[in-house]
């Protein structure tokens, strides 16, 4: 397969989750509060997908409890 096939292909399988792909930059010091908050392990910031995983998390709470305020 050819690379813009590859993108295709993946772009799809987000969608078909229910997911998108937005890449952001993220900053050393919103790194760190993910460590101080718990969402990140001190050993995992340097690790792309474990910052990934802990924005993921640490999102999943404060929407889950932005709801909950609702």
């Amino acid at each position: 397969m050819s690379r813009s096939s590859d993108r295709m292909a993946l772009l799809r399988a987000r969608r078909k989750r229910g997911l998108r792909y937005v890449g952001i930059e993220v900053r050393d010091a919103e790194v760190s509060e993910l460590v101080i908050r718990g969402f990140l392990a001190e050993q995992d910031r340097h690790t792309t997908l474990a910052i990934r995983d802990g924005l993921h998390r640490f999102l999943d709470v404060t929407l889950a409890q932005f709801r909950r305020a609702l």
